[in-house]
């Protein structure tokens, strides 16, 4: 994955800040979408090609001095090592978080694309794809194969050999059961304990 130069530097017009916050927030959730990332650390994040431009790193390696004269005081890279900043990492991150909630007291609740995992701040669950959509996905094939009043394990349905084909197989227990409550709240399906763990039954 390669990232534009231009998303790298931090504007100080606050409309395009935004912006290049908005493009930031897109590229992010277009990256874990591609890999099927459900959960990360900030250190692993801060290592993974979303925050590096491997290609950039190179090239200034060769004309950084030349560069220097040109680039902003307030560049968003860190042009020595082509790597994102960890501190405009969690700018980018705080932002996927609150994107929407300037809007939630006017539409139904609508959450942020991510949610902090542990109170320092060093793990999150990113939403490339709301639970209510991954419930309304896995619904519509229980619905399709005429599974209502079937139960299933946790793992049968996420990593069973029937959902092999389904845009939800691999999908990982955290989100997995956040798309299952919101299927809960429908009464279309119930999480339950089995004695081998927990599972789900749909109605």
């Amino acid at each position: 994955m390669c990232v534009p130069v231009t998303l790298f530097r931090l504007q100080p017009n606050v409309d395009t800040r935004q912006k290049q916050l908005t493009a930031w927030c897109s590229l992010a959730l277009s990256y874990c979408r591609v890999n099927k990332l459900y959960t990360m650390t900030v250190a692993e994040a801060q290592e993974s090609p979303l925050f590096n431009n491997w290609k950039l790193q190179r090239i200034l390696s060769l004309v950084w001095d030349c560069l220097a004269c040109f680039v902003p005081s307030n560049c968003f890279l860190n042009c020595e090592t082509g790597k994102l900043p960890l501190e405009s990492i969690l700018i980018v991150l705080e932002e996927l978080r609150k994107k929407d909630s300037d809007i939630k007291s006017i539409l139904c609740f609508i959450p942020g694309n991510l949610e902090w995992l542990d109170k320092n701040k060093s793990s999150f669950l990113i939403m490339w794809r709301r639970p209510e959509e991954w419930g309304k996905l896995i619904y519509q094939w229980v619905s399709k194969n005429g599974l209502t009043n079937s139960v299933f394990t946790l793992y049968e349905l996420s990593n069973g050999e029937d959902t092999e084909n389904e845009e939800f197989h691999g999908l990982e227990e955290s989100m997995l059961l956040r798309a299952l409550q919101a299927l809960q709240q429908e009464h279309r399906a119930e999480i339950i304990t089995l004695d081998d763990g927990r599972g789900v039954k749909f109605f």
